[in-house]
C-alpha cells in the first residue's frame, strides 16, 4: 500500500497551495498584482500541476543547433532509426510486461514481479522513500535531455522554439518545450520525425552514458576507493538479526557466508540465495568434544516435525544433529564379516542409522571449524576422530557464519532474506581513513535511475499524448502517403493504432499499479 504519511503530505501540500492561489485570484486587492507576478514569471497553477515557461534558454539552443551541421544532420538521422525502432519495440515490451503481469496473478508467485520487462513506479512503494530525491532528480533530468533534443532538432530543422518550460504534476516533475506549430506543419514528415524522435533518442544516449558511468565507476574511483576484497557495511537495521554487540557493524568487510566467498555484493546475494536453498551447512567436531553432550536432555519434535534438544530459553546453545560414532563402527564391522548379526539385525542395517542429537554452545563449538556436508568431508582434512554435526532447525531456517576479518564470526540463526534486508554494504572500500562511505553509494544510486531503459522507450509508445503519438502520425504521413492517397484513411489508421496502443499502456498502467499496491 502507499504510505500514509507521504500521501497526507503530498495532498496537504497542494491543497495549500491551490487554497493560497484562489484566495489571491479571487481577493480585489492582490489579484492583479498576483497574476500579473506569475504572468511576468511564466508560472501556471491549476490543482495538481505547476507550470513553468522561459525563454532564456533558446540562444543556448541556437547554439547548439549550429554546432557542426553535418555531424547533427548523421546524429538526429540515427534519432529517426532509433525513435521507429523503440515506437515498434515499445509495443512488444508492453505486450510482454501484460503477460507477465496476468501471469503473475493468476500464479501468485511473488518471484515472477522482479522479472518483469517494465514495472509501474510509486514513490514509497516499490522505490524506498530515502531513494525519491534520487528518482525525481534523474526524472528531471531525463526530461531536460528529452527535450534539448526537441529543441535543437527543431532549430536545425528551421523551426522556432517559443520556450522551454518544466512543471510538476502531483509529485512527478517533467520538462517541455513549446515549439511553433506554423514551421512544424510546414517541413515534411521526415523532417518531423527527426523532431519528435530527438527527445527518445537522447534518454537512450542519456541511458547508455549512465550505464557506461556505472561500469566505470570501479576504474574512476580507483585511486581512493578499492573493490574485489570483500562487501563493506554502510549500514545496519536497528533491532535487526545483524545488530547487536556480536553483530556487524558499519565499517565491517564481509568476505565470506560459511564456504562461499563474498568479494562484493553480487557475491553476497548469491550466496545469501543459495544457502537458502541448499541443505543446512555442517560443521567438523571433535568427537571427543560431543561426548559429554550425549546425555544432555532427550530431543523433541517441534510442530514442523524437525528436532529440537535446547531450552527454548537458551541463547548461547544450539541443537545438533549426527550420525553417532560407534554406530558407524559397528556397521563396518558387521559388514567386514567380524559379527554373525541374526536376520533381523542384517535387514536393519540396510537401513540408515538414526540421528543423535546434542545441546551444544555454539559459538565454541563452530567457531574456526571446518564446514562439511558428510563425515568424509571431515575425515579427508583432519587426521583426530571428527564428526559432522549439522544444526537441527526448523524448516527455511539456516545457521549461517559470517565472516568479518579480524572479528569473530557473527552467527545467524533466522530466514536468509532477513539478513539480506538488515544490512546495507557497497563493493567499494576505502583505502584512507577520512573518505567517506556514502559517496560510491549516492553515484550509484544517483545513475541508476537515468540508466532505466524504461525512460528511454515508454516515451515512445504509440499512444495519445505522448511522443509516440507525434513519431506514428509522421511515419505514416511519410510512409503511406502513396499507398492511401485520402489523408482522412490515413489519419483514421493513425486513430485505431493510437487508440489500440493507448489501451495497452492503460491496461499495463492499471494492473501494474493494483499489482504494487493492492498487493
Amino acid at each position: 500500500m502507499i504510505p500514509v504519511p507521504l500521501l497526507v503530505c503530498v495532498m496537504a501540500a497542494w491543497c495549500a497551495v491551490y487554497l493560497a492561489d484562489t484566495l489571491l485570484r479571487s481577493s480585489p486587492t492582490y489579484r492583479f498584482s498576483y497574476e500579473s507576478w506569475l504572468a511576468s514569471r511564466g508560472l501556471m497553477l491549476s490543482p495538481f500541476h505547476v507550470r513553468w515557461q522561459t525563454t532564456m534558454f533558446n540562444r543556448l539552443f541556437a547554439y547548439c543547433a549550429r554546432i557542426n551541421p553535418r555531424a547533427l544532420y548523421l546524429w538526429f538521422n540515427g534519432g529517426l532509426v532509433f525513435g521507429i525502432v523503440a515506437m515498434l519495440g515499445s509495443v512488444v515490451l508492453l505486450i510482454q510486461t501484460l503477460q507477465q503481469t496476468l501471469a503473475q496473478m493468476t500464479t501468485n508467485n511473488p518471484r515472477m514481479g522482479a522479472q518483469q520487462a517494465l514495472q509501474v513506479v510509486v514513490p514509497g512503494v516499490n522505490i524506498p522513500t530515502s531513494q525519491l530525491a534520487y528518482f525525481f532528480i534523474a526524472l528531471l533530468l531525463s526530461g531536460v535531455i528529452h527535450e534539448l533534443g526537441h529543441a535543437v532538432a527543431a532549430l536545425r530543422e528551421q523551426v522556432r522554439v517559443n520556450g522551454f518550460g518544466m512543471f510538476v504534476f502531483v509529485v512527478y516533475p517533467g520538462a517541455f518545450v513549446d515549439l511553433f506549430t506554423t514551421h512544424l506543419n510546414l517541413i515534411s514528415p521526415t523532417q518531423q520525425l527527426r523532431i519528435f524522435c530527438a527527445g527518445v533518442w537522447h534518454n537512450f544516449v542519456l541511458c547508455v552514458a549512465a550505464l557506461a558511468f556505472l561500469f566505470l565507476l570501479p576504474l574512476f574511483l580507483f585511486p581512493v576507493y578499492s573493490t574485489g576484497s570483500g562487501a563493506l557495511v554502510t549500514e545496519i537495521v536497528q533491532g535487526s538479526p545483524a545488530d547487536g554487540p556480536r553483530g556487524l557493524s558499519v565499517g565491517d568487510i564481509v568476505t565470506g557466508l560459511e564456504d562461499c566467498p563474498v568479494r562484493g555484493v553480487e557475491d553476497w546475494s548469491s550466496c545469501l540465495f543459495h544457502l537458502s536453498h541448499t541443505p543446512q551447512t555442517g560443521y567438523c567436531v571433535p568427537v571427543a568434544s560431543l561426548q559429554p553432550s550425549w546425555a544432555h536432555g532427550r530431543a523433541f519434535k517441534r510442530l514442523d516435525g524437525t528436532m529440537d534438544c535446547c531450552s527454548n530459553n537458551s541463547l548461547t546453545d544450539l541443537c545438533f544433529s549426527y550420525i553417532k560414532p560407534q554406530s558407524r563402527n559397528d556397521r563396518e564391522r558387521e559388514h567386514s564379516g567380524e559379527t554373525r548379526p541374526e536376520l533381523n539385525e542384517n535387514l536393519s542395517l540396510l537401513l540408515p542409522a538414526p540421528p543423535q542429537y546434542a545441546c551444544m554452545p555454539v559459538r565454541k563449538m563452530v567457531t574456526g571449524t571446518r564446514a562439511c556436508r558428510t563425515d568424509s568431508d571431515c575425515t579427508v582434512h583432519s587426521s583426530a576422530a571428527s564428526v559432522c554435526v549439522t544444526p537441527s532447525l526448523e524448516n527455511q531456517t539456516r545457521f549461517i557464519r559470517v565472516t568479518h576479518p579480524p572479528n569473530t564470526h557473527m552467527l545467524f540463526v533466522g530466514y536468509p532474506p532477513h539478513l539480506q534486508y538488515a544490512v546495507s554494504l557497497t563493493n567499494f572500500v576505502p583505502r584512507f581513513g577520512f573518505l567517506h562511505l556514502d559517496l560510491p553509494i549516492f553515484l550509484e544510486t544517483f545513475f541508476k535511475y537515468p540508466s532505466d531503459r524504461a525512460l528511454a522507450v515508454v516515451n515512445s509508445v504509440p499512444c495519445f499524448a505522448l511522443d509516440g503519438q507525434w513519431m506514428l502520425n509522421a511515419l505514416l504521413e511519410a510512409t503511406l502517403a502513396h499507398v492511401v492517397t485520402d489523408r482522412q484513411k490515413r489519419e483514421l489508421v493513425g486513430f485505431f493504432l493510437l487508440l489500440g496502443g493507448s489501451a495497452l499502456l492503460a491496461a499495463n498502467v492499471a494492473l501494474g499499479l493494483w499489482m504494487v499496491t493492492a498487493r
